[in-house]
């Protein structure tokens, strides 16, 4: 099977050549492009959310071998979250490559971080069904790279770490509200706010729900670490 130039480069930029070219054209195949005669990637994406945990887990106890399960566990989720995945699949330019319908065209589906997250697992399940576990175990830490080793920045929940300090002190678990909503649908900024029961409170404005919620956490306990 022949493909488009565009993913002879794209082979180029993960240096890896499929045996099955089919494999990749379908791992970049978004839903809102299938029909009764084209595959998605869409069962491709579970598989490979089960390749890149397995990889994972086993790359973070050879990193530590001394590291409790309570340490290892916050830092496979940092590595294996949609955020991660997302990141890689910029860094390699899926985007580029994924075949959308015209409504996910028209909305920025090649810059959703949720479209290139699945996108990222979908080819690791292609890689993986193309050549098997080693290799896409090869594929997933050339990609993934320094990030096992100095995930423990990313690890950092703020906001378990709030809610833990609220906790400490009797009070009852901090209250995030969003603020405000921004921008066209395809790339929001919300702004969130985070306030404990004394009244401490603290804002923050990110491209996600999540990154708002944990920025604004950060800087109330940044905010508080002052006061003590």
């Amino acid at each position: 099977m022949k493909i488009a130039a565009e993913l002879r480069a794209f082979c180029g930029r993960i240096e890896y050549e499929f045996n099955d070219p089919s494999l990749l054209v379908r791992a970049v195949t978004h839903s809102s492009m299938s029909s009764t005669t084209r595959d998605d990637n869409q069962r491709d994406e579970f598989l490979g959310d089960r390749v890149l945990g397995l990889v994972i887990a086993e790359a973070l106890l050879e990193a530590d071998k001394s590291a409790r399960e309570g340490v290892l566990a916050p830092r496979f989720n940092a590595l294996v979250r949609k955020e991660t995945c997302a990141d890689v699949a910029r860094q390699i330019d899926l985007g580029a490559v994924l075949k959308l319908g015209r409504s996910e065209m028209i909305s920025g589906g090649r810059r959703k971080e949720a479209l290139l997250a699945d996108a990222m697992e979908a080819l690791i399940a292609a890689v993986y069904q193309d050549a098997g576990f080693d290799t896409a175990r090869d594929l997933i830490l050339r990609l993934w790279g320094k990030r096992v080793h100095t995930v423990e920045a990313d690890a950092r929940d703020a906001k378990t770490a709030l809610q833990e300090w609220a906790q400490a002190r009797k009070q009852h678990p901090p209250k995030y509200t969003e603020v405000s909503r921004t921008g066209p649908d395809h790339a929001p900024v919300f702004t969130i706010e985070v306030q404990l029961q004394s009244g401490d409170a603290e804002r923050a404005t990110a491209g996600s729900k999540r990154q708002a919620e944990q920025a604004a956490a950060t800087a109330l306990l940044a905010q508080l670490e002052g006061k003590s």
